[in-house]
């Protein structure tokens, strides 16, 4: 979220919303001057009823996207059909591979040798739905989960203000699961996946 706000992005960041009250990210959006919203989960009886209250606090903003950063919660399908396609995450991996938790162990477990961290819009199957960009990172022999994680967290705070960018200017559009960047195949643009970046340090 912190590099989302200093990114310089062409868009208005309207509010941070968290289900958590003493999330530090609230306070980070308080010093870059941007509204603030609590809706804690624990207040509601079951995910459908804090999805809804979710809801109407985020349409009180009236947003174009939904942009999650560190929102650890899985939102259900009334949730997301609200916001067709303007839901935002990122996953600290190559989707589709190792979705959900301990990505980084997984791909240590299972001897990847790249490792890396996708944005992609929302649908209702967890970890899954159309990629706007990744960035792949070498898997080294040495790595730990946390020095493959430190490596990964880079290259997030990265690719996603470039994707938010450009849905910002408008430059993504998508049918089905095909996403396109100025027209073009997002698999045939050679710079959305950059392996290696750090393989000589």
């Amino acid at each position: 979220m912190e590099a989302i706000l200093h990114a310089g992005l062409p868009m208005e960041i309207r509010a941070v919303i968290s289900n958590r009250p003493d999330a530090k990210g609230l306070d980070t959006a308080k010093s870059a001057g941007v509204a603030t919203e609590v809706v804690d989960h624990k207040a509601y009886p079951n995910r459908e009823e804090f999805d809804r209250a979710l809801m109407h606090c985020i349409d009180r903003y009236q947003p174009d996207f939904v942009v999650l950063a560190g929102f650890m919660r899985i939102l259900t399908p009334g949730f997301i059909e609200h916001y067709p396609q303007r839901i935002v995450n990122i996953h600290p991996s190559l989707l589709p591979a190792f979705p959900g938790l301990h990505t980084h162990r997984q791909a240590l477990a299972a001897g990847a040798q790249v490792h890396g961290a996708t944005v992609h819009l929302v649908t209702p199957v967890l970890d899954h739905g159309p990629i706007l960009i990744q960035a792949g990172v070498p898997v080294r022999a040495d790595d730990t989960e946390d020095s493959l994680a430190e490596r990964v967290l880079k290259e997030e705070h990265r690719i996603y203000p470039q994707a938010l960018r450009w849905l910002a200017e408008e430059r993504i559009s998508v049918t089905g699961d095909v996403v396109r960047l100025d027209g073009q195949d997002v698999s045939h643009i050679e710079t959305l996946f950059q392996v290696g970046r750090d393989s000589a340090q």
